[in-house]
């Protein structure tokens, strides 16, 4: 079984201006980083292979969390690139009706800011990079998991709007990753193990100091297995 805890990264000072960062390289700053210091990983995540999105912003969090150990950088991992709305504020944005700009639960997997990417975009990199981690896998292949849809089908992008039910995990082998990256990369992941399409609210609100599990099953599917809300950081 391959177990994946996405966490966002910490605070920069675009965060706190409401600036959107997309690919921008914003550092964290300084109230971010000495957060960031006070905390603790939960103790089952604490060796598992650590991996960051090549921005700044990800890989000082993951530096942070884990003090000495090798991070794995993906360029796959890199948040949505927002293309020329990149530094501008989302209410901005949101107050020009000629702008384009949509709230989240309108977006669809194709909306896209201009000369930006699309969630589907992000998704495609996201599966690339799902399944470069199945090919590295060291665990025997053993029996499939699926995600179910409504109708008891298999999809990778079911519409379901409750967490799926999957068959039963062969064995009690685990493989565990912490992958430290952007909210975007998150929101794909997300939707891709609850079925959600990027249109009305997302299933699983996105909060910083939280890791979100999801098992990653052998034919690239994915499955919400932790709480809801996320495992806190304490």
């Amino acid at each position: 079984m391959i177990r994946l805890a996405f966490l966002r990264h910490g605070v920069t000072s675009w965060n706190r201006e409401g600036r959107i960062q997309g690919r921008t390289d914003i550092p964290l700053d300084p109230e971010g980083r000495d957060r960031l210091a006070r905390l603790t990983l939960p103790p089952d995540w604490r060796d598992a292979t650590l991996h960051a999105s090549p921005l700044a912003r990800a890989m000082e969090t993951a530096s942070l969390l884990c003090p000495g150990r090798p991070i794995h950088t993906d360029s796959r991992l890199i948040e949505m690139d927002w293309g020329a709305w990149e530094g501008l504020r989302g209410h901005d944005l949101r107050a020009d009706p000629a702008s384009g700009y949509r709230d989240l639960e309108h977006w669809g997997w194709d909306f896209r800011p201009p000369n930006g990417e699309s969630p589907a975009d992000v998704r495609e990199r996201l599966r690339g990079w799902l399944d470069s981690i199945q090919a590295q896998s060291p665990l025997p292949p053993g029996e499939r998991v699926r995600v179910r849809g409504e109708h008891g089908e298999d999809s990778r992008d079911s519409h379901a709007t409750h967490p799926p039910h999957p068959a039963p995990l062969p064995g009690g082998e685990r493989e565990s990753h912490l992958i430290v990256t952007h909210i975007g990369v998150i929101r794909a992941a997300l939707a891709l193990a609850w079925g959600w399409d990027f249109r009305g609210p997302p299933p699983v609100p996105v909060k910083r100091n939280r890791l979100y599990v999801l098992t990653l099953a052998t034919d690239g599917t994915l499955r919400p297995t932790g709480p809801e809300e996320g495992l806190r950081l304490s």
